[in-house]
């Protein structure tokens, strides 16, 4: 089974990729909603995360997401403290997704692919590209983010990509059609052996 990585920055369209592969009819993994169940779900990881940020649960025991991210807002020691936490069990959890998984082809969107070591676990990467002018335009219409916010998100994320894996670009700027790459990246992959 090859497993592809779908990345790209913040308002590139790596979402839309993976809704218009799962309209195809194919798995697509989501690690940013994936991460947010098992944080809550796994009793592992919340007993992890509650021994390491005990203010990031509410008296009832519940994450408190905000408070959670005020802890590791702007402190990379913390923000890896949890990293070190939530990403191996993403990990594991992704590897039990693929095995129930019956296509020859699978995907996995994530926004930290090398940072959280799951370029290790595909064949693949797929990288949703877009100017920066239309990503800003992107994320003030899906999020009411101001440029400035949005200028900082995309300097925090790291844009090099070192791999020996095979690298696809998809551009996103809206002048080719998405949908077109995407069938024909399937189709492309689903013939390699």
């Amino acid at each position: 089974m090859r497993k592809i990585a779908i990345i790209g920055g913040i308002g590139s369209g790596k979402s839309v990729v993976s809704s218009i592969l799962r309209i195809l009819g194919y798995g697509v993994y989501d690690c940013d909603s994936e991460a947010k169940r098992i944080m809550v779900d796994s009793a592992d990881v919340k007993t992890a995360i509650k021994n390491e940020f005990p203010l990031a649960y509410t008296e009832e025991g519940e994450l408190d997401r905000p408070a959670l991210a005020k802890i590791i807002f702007n402190d990379k020691t913390k923000l890896s403290k949890l990293n070190n936490i939530v990403h191996p069990a993403v990990r594991k959890d992704f590897s039990r997704w693929v095995e129930a998984q019956s296509r020859d082809i699978v995907f996995v969107e994530t926004a930290i692919l090398f940072e959280s070591k799951m370029d290790g676990d595909v064949d693949e990467i797929w990288n949703v590209t877009a100017s920066e002018e239309i990503r800003i335009e992107r994320v003030q219409k899906r999020n009411g983010f101001s440029v400035e916010q949005i200028k900082e998100r995309i300097a925090a994320q790291s844009t090099e990509i070192v791999t020996d894996k095979k690298v696809v670009e998809i551009n996103n700027n809206g002048d080719v059609s998405l949908l077109s790459q995407v069938q024909n990246l399937v189709k492309g992959s689903v013939n390699v052996n």
